[in-house]
């Protein structure tokens, strides 16, 4: 299973983005992809995350508010719209799939290569 994130890009603040995440070469165990995103010099942060079967979206501190996760279960695709950009939500944006344990812990059984998001002020 291979996880291919794209959408990233540099924008203003105040602007809005749609990441993009597709699985392919198999399926996803249990259905539940999230998003996670990494500073510079920070540890990986728990975004949101959602059931592509129950359509059940949970969010982190990260994620609440501006960003919203949607997932088509038919594409095996999950989405993050992030409105109302900041320059502090720089950073590269991981999707991941099939969480080992808890959803907000970056332990998930595969990931993909991330998609660089850059806010400017």
């Amino acid at each position: 299973v291979q996880l291919q994130a794209s959408g990233g890009g540099l924008v203003q603040a105040g602007d809005s983005l749609r990441l993009s995440c597709a699985v392919s070469g198999g399926t996803v165990r249990t259905s539940v992809m999230s998003w996670f995103r990494q500073a510079p010099g920070k540890e990986r942060e728990f975004v949101a995350g959602i059931s592509l079967t129950f359509d059940s979206p949970y969010y982190g501190d990260a994620g609440k508010g501006r960003f919203t996760i949607a997932g088509d279960n038919a594409k095996n695709e999950v989405y993050l719209q992030m409105n109302r950009l900041k320059p502090e939500d720089t950073a590269i944006y991981y999707c991941a799939a099939d969480p080992r344990g808890r959803l907000e812990q970056p332990e998930y059984d595969y990931w993909g290569q991330g998609t660089l998001v850059t806010v400017s002020s």
